[in-house]
């Protein structure tokens, strides 16, 4: 298994780049997109690492967020076959209710969903796409409360509800190294993602975790007690960047020392 990130907050080069994610992964010889960032940039920067999205089998998007989900009109320009597999509570209602406004819209582009509908596959629960490759729903009961902590809500039926990440998915891919987890913001916390996957997965070694952490607006002892828990799920490593922010990044390094990696966008990874 190989990744590449195609978007990512931080660069080190000429490539672009923009508050958002997006990684392109060869999986025994599938080529598999997750996430598009923010805009086109991730396609523009995929052209000048010598990708094309045009051979890309399929494509997932881990959760209803613009951030991750707005690039995906430009794959759909590149490519003209690929389905993106979503959860099906995803939609276009997702807000931040702890920002300036108050009610600050975080979701897909508006009207997306509708004008791609033939390109979006709706997948209820756990689903394999191909052999080796899972789309893993949340499985832990009470993530509205992590919701409603980080101000993050969805309207739904004419009403304001704690956003529980229905709509998020993680995408788990059995290496002989063990299982790689792939989770773009992992919303409800990377330790319980690593639980839930676990749980999925009985008897099977976790191997890595590559994704944004969300933990930007995290307090530094959070963040220790994050990184306490972590480690007590026995991963071997962690490739993190976006959403998870610099300061808690210097906290994971510090307690997690080289197990820990910054994601960017050009970022090489390669498991066996």
């Amino acid at each position: 298994m190989k990744a590449r990130v195609l978007i990512d907050n931080l660069t080190k080069s000429d490539l672009k780049p923009e508050w958002g994610l997006s990684i392109y992964i060869e999986y025994k010889g599938h080529p598999i997109l997750l996430d598009a960032g923010a805009s086109g940039l991730f396609a523009d920067n995929a052209e000048a690492m010598g990708i094309s999205l045009s051979q890309v089998e399929f494509a997932v998007l881990s959760h209803a967020h613009y951030d991750h989900g707005d690039g995906l009109e430009r794959f759909f320009e590149r490519n003209q076959k690929a389905k993106v597999y979503l959860q099906k509570d995803s939609g276009e209602n997702c807000y931040s209710r702890n920002d300036d406004p108050f009610e600050k819209y975080i979701g897909l582009k508006k009207g997306m969903l509708k004008q791609y509908e033939d390109r979006f596959s709706y997948v209820d629960g756990r689903f394999s796409p191909l052999p080796g490759v899972t789309l893993l729903p949340h499985t832990t009961a009470g993530l509205e409360k992590t919701g409603k902590k980080a101000g993050m809500y969805v309207w739904e039926r004419g009403g304001w509800r704690p956003d529980s990440f229905r709509h998020e998915q993680s995408l788990v891919l059995e290496t002989d190294s063990g299982l790689v987890i792939f989770n773009s913001c992992s919303h409800a916390g990377a330790d319980c993602i690593i639980r839930e996957t676990e749980a999925a997965f009985p008897g099977k070694h976790i191997e890595a975790f590559i994704g944004g952490f969300h933990l930007f607006r995290s307090s530094d002892e959070e963040v220790r007690e994050f990184a306490a828990r972590v480690r007590d799920t026995g991963i071997r490593r962690l490739c993190t960047g976006h959403c998870t922010g610099d300061r808690a990044m210097e906290i994971l390094k510090e307690e997690l020392g080289d197990m820990v990696s910054q994601l960017y966008t050009g970022y090489e990874i390669q498991i066996a």
